[in-house]
């Protein structure tokens, strides 16, 4: 009995230095893969006028990013919540503005950035779209963001074009 004790206190001891390693959830590289878009940005359109501003930081200890949009004027906001789906194999976007509208986007990282697909629709014209955004990280610190709408294989429209250049650059958890 008088050795069982003193392991019984090292396995005490030990088990939640063991437990706290293995509770990173979220610590794969997978988890990474949007860090680029950390950050707090100034988003210019292509002509160069600020048409907001943007802060996205790391939240729930690294498993999801969360942005916050105001446009320029400061009448139009929104959030998203971006984060990796572990059972589906892909990044998921939930945005939601102050004009009520909401947007569930899904991808995957590509070559410098990242792209976000919705699921197809019908608009009012009887025809089958989708959208696709796109955010990609330039070599000068800016990250283009290019909001698509497709019919099919063809863009149909241009819903936004930005330019993000930092403001302040924060770093992933």
């Amino acid at each position: 009995m008088n050795r069982f004790i003193p392991w019984f206190f090292v396995l005490v001891f030990l088990s939640p230095l063991n437990a706290q390693e293995d509770d990173c959830a979220c610590c794969s590289v997978i988890y990474e893969a949007f860090d680029f878009w950390l950050g707090e940005w100034e988003v210019t359109g292509k002509q160069g006028a600020v048409l907001g501003t943007n802060r996205i930081i790391k939240v729930e200890d690294g498993c999801a990013l969360r942005e916050d949009w105001q446009s320029a004027n400061g009448t139009f906001t929104g959030t998203s919540l971006n984060y990796y789906d572990k059972s589906g194999g892909s990044w998921k976007q939930l945005w939601v503005d102050n004009s009520g509208n909401q947007l569930n986007l899904s991808g995957n990282p590509v070559k410098n950035g990242m792209v976000l697909s919705s699921e197809p629709f019908r608009r009012p014209d009887g025809k089958m779209y989708v959208n696709r955004i796109s955010w990609t990280a330039n070599a000068d610190g800016t990250v283009r963001q290019l909001w698509e709408l497709l019919q099919g294989e063809e863009v149909a429209s241009v819903i936004f074009d930005g330019l993000y250049t930092p403001k302040k650059k924060i770093e992933g958890n």
